[in-house]
């Protein structure tokens, strides 16, 4: 294993923590979000004077991306796009934690592969066992706060926690990020999160954000950036930061922040001294163990000296307020973490449970572990149940038994698993069967993620899973004093009112486009009148591992789940002689509701609609994955609510999506023709009742148009490579 703290000098000698920022000298004119300032300082190819905000294409250089063990895939796409090279070494991080217990020799095999590769190109490199990537970052300093570190998988919003911006990329994008330093990234919408007043005694963060789930579960922070404000988060330690962060990727959001506060500030001094212990002896004739590439005193002190925070005036889509003093410890379930239940209502119930769990990132971190050991010491689990436990990472293991918790742990008869991700992702030892119910404090309980799909799954907090454990059903630990806790009942929560300034949007302006880029997409408009249309219903899952399916096959199944005529009827509208030197794009234009493009990451869904000679798609809003394979592939979206609101009016049965058009026809077409102006965001469509009627659009940005331009990230890899080698 490699040690980052005693990295070789080669190594440290080009450290460098601004080297991956592209700095902006200029005061922005506009106010901007904390969330908005980091990602500036990581935006890269910028027209100058620009200032980032929320809705903005960007790219972006981040400070670290982590890949884990589907860090084999990602060479296989690094390879095939032809890349060499690793742009810069100390960008990309890999772990190994996902499916530690599998001793197979193909799996084996695989993590062999991916350690060869990364000592090949100098890369840090965690080995199964040293454990979950998420909490490998945040201790080793990969995510520090007000940088910006990416990884390939959804659990990065748990940067937020210690004030790093921590959000989710694919594969491809983890690939770019290898061979050219950098990716696009679509700046989300900013929600701000208040959390006033202070948690009684025995709630915690888990508490926080299975009761925010429950609460708030219309898809409020749906592909969101939140900032969470209020003075309730002074009385939250980082672990329960750590923990809110980790599941607002459950909630919806891209993105969950936490202040650097005081609380930070002292618990980096705190593993500042925790780095003073790497050696055996502390003699005044010793020199201090090397610095520790990441986490050191002048990293930490230039933190201090450099404050960062959101202006007065900055923008947020909306504001939600949770009063803390008015939460009891709730659990989420089953199967859903939009249903949150008061515990001493499901306690009066005597829930009956087989399997518990002290798991994964969201809440295996020394502090968990105590909480979990306080409440069975002195007791041994019930009859019937299975107890497993895994520490969040190695360290974590060593502190707590060094505290004696984890042999407390054990000795009431809880099962040990390595550090790893394990029963939360549904592989390896104790998962659940078939009629067996199960609390946790993981972050998912989907039908099946655990387990069997016949079986029940609850989230909770670490004392509650161990007092569960020990009792046999969902219970509250003991210690837990009902006299300081408030009344039992859904939480206090409210949807601030926004002042008519706070949320307008900024002048759009006018794009620059760059040469190659179409300035209108033109053509006939098809509505398909459905939110939540997925990548099922555009591009059935039975034909996504069909190897031979090239584009004129794609382009004939397209769709096809959701309607099966829509393939003829995108063909037959076609127009030979589109062309793009005269700076427009014709082809069929696709309008539909919300949530465009749901569900499974496969990229054919993109692939499919624009082999079928659809360039645009026009919607109430997207799948974030959806939308990352459309523009990796060279596919245009485009938001547009209030053409949305109007199609649906005009044309769908009973004036709501969802039942198909006034004839029952799934796609309608009525003859409408769109344009959409790339420079100006200006979208005109023709023969609607009443005549044109136009709308306002955000235009994609320079680092989209140059995607598009070189027929997706792939060939913007190649051009780069091409680039950096002449």
């Amino acid at each position: 294993m490699w040690v980052p703290w005693l990295s070789p000098p080669w190594r440290a000698a080009h450290v460098s923590f601004r080297g991956l920022v592209t700095a902006v000298s200029n005061q922005p004119r506009i106010p901007q979000t904390i969330i908005e300032k980091v990602v500036q300082k990581y935006a890269v190819d910028l027209p100058e004077g620009r200032v980032v905000k929320a809705g903005d294409y960007v790219m972006i250089r981040p400070e670290h991306v982590m890949t884990h063990d589907n860090t084999g895939p990602v060479i296989s796409k690094f390879q095939s796009i032809g890349a060499k090279k690793i742009h810069n070494f100390r960008q990309p991080v890999f772990t190994l934690d996902h499916d530690v217990q599998n001793r197979s020799e193909k799996n084996l095999k695989k993590y062999f592969g991916i350690e060869t590769f990364a000592r090949q190109h100098g890369i840090d490199f965690f080995p199964a066992g040293r454990g979950i990537g998420h909490q490998i970052l945040v201790e080793e300093g990969y995510a520090f706060p007000h940088t910006l570190t990416v990884a390939s998988d959804s659990h990065s919003n748990m940067y937020g926690g210690v004030g790093c911006v921590g959000t989710p990329i694919v594969r491809t994008d983890a690939a770019a990020i290898w061979a050219t330093g950098k990716t696009w990234w679509q700046v989300p919408r900013m929600v701000k999160v208040e959390l006033c007043g202070r948690l009684a005694p025995g709630v915690t963060g888990k508490d926080v954000i299975i009761a925010l789930c429950g609460c708030f579960n219309n898809d409020e922070v749906l592909n969101a950036a939140i900032e969470f404000t209020g003075d309730g988060i002074k009385a939250l330690s980082i672990d329960d930061r750590l923990t809110i962060a980790n599941m607002t990727t459950e909630w919806g959001a891209l993105v969950g922040l936490f202040p650097v506060d005081d609380a930070v500030y002292e618990w980096y001094e705190q593993q500042l001294k925790k780095l003073d212990f790497r050696t055996f002896s502390l003699g005044a004739d010793l020199p201090m163990p090397p610095e520790h590439t990441r986490i050191n005193r002048r990293r930490l002190d230039a933190l201090r000296a450099a404050p960062l925070s959101s202006d007065l005036g900055a923008e947020y889509s909306s504001h939600l307020i949770l009063d803390l003093s008015t939460l009891v410890p709730h659990v989420s379930g089953p199967n859903s973490v939009k249903v949150s239940t008061p515990l001493p209502e499901l306690e009066a119930a005597q829930i009956p449970i087989q399997k518990a769990y002290l798991v994964s990132c969201t809440n295996s971190r020394v502090s968990d572990l105590a909480a979990a050991a306080n409440v069975v010491r002195g007791h041994k689990i019930a009859p019937g149940v299975e107890f497993y436990i895994a520490a969040a990472s190695s360290a974590v293991q060593l502190e707590s038994e060094a505290r004696g918790d984890w042999e407390t742990l054990t000795v009431c008869g809880a099962k040990v698993l390595p550090p790893g991700c394990g029963p939360c992702i549904g592989l390896g030892t104790g998962l659940l069967e078939e009629g067996e119910t199960g609390i946790s404090a993981t972050n998912r309980n989907y039908k099946g993620r655990m387990g069997h799909p016949k079986a029940l799954a609850y989230l909770a907090s670490p004392a509650v899973v161990a007092a569960s454990a020990v009792k046999g059903f969902i219970a509250s630990p003991d210690s837990l004093d009902p006299a300081p806790l408030p009344p039992t009942r859904a939480p206090l929560f409210t949807v601030a009112e926004l002042s008519a300034s706070n949320t307008s949007a900024a002048p759009l302006g006018i794009e620059s486009l760059l040469d190659g880029f179409p300035s209108t997409f033109r053509g006939t408009l098809l509505f398909a009148p459905q939110d939540n249309l997925n990548t099922d219903g555009i591009y059935p899952g039975k034909y996504t591992y069909q190897d031979d399916f090239g584009p004129a096959r794609q382009a004939e199944v397209v769709m096809e789940n959701y309607d099966p005529a829509f393939a003829r009827l995108a063909t037959s509208l076609q127009r030979p002689g589109s062309s793009v030197d005269a700076g427009v794009k014709e082809g069929v234009l696709l309008a539909s509701g919300y949530n465009f493009g749901t569900g499974s990451s496969r990229e054919q869904a993109a692939t499919a609609l624009k082999h079928a000679g659809v360039p645009l798609v026009l919607a109430g809003s997207f799948g974030d994955i959806f939308k990352r394979n459309a523009i990796n592939n060279g596919l245009v979206c485009v938001e547009c609510p209030e053409l949305i609101t109007d199609l649906t009016a005009a044309y769908a049965k009973d004036g709501s999506r969802g039942a198909g058009g006034h004839e029952d026809e799934l796609t309608v077409h009525k003859g409408l023709e769109i344009s959409v102006d790339m420079r100006d965001g200006t979208v005109v469509v023709h023969g609607m009742e009443g005549g044109e009627k136009r709308y306002a659009v955000r235009p994609v940005g320079p680092s989209v148009q140059e995607l598009w331009i070189c027929g997706g990230l792939e060939g913007y890899i190649l051009k780069s490579i091409q680039a950096e080698s002449t």
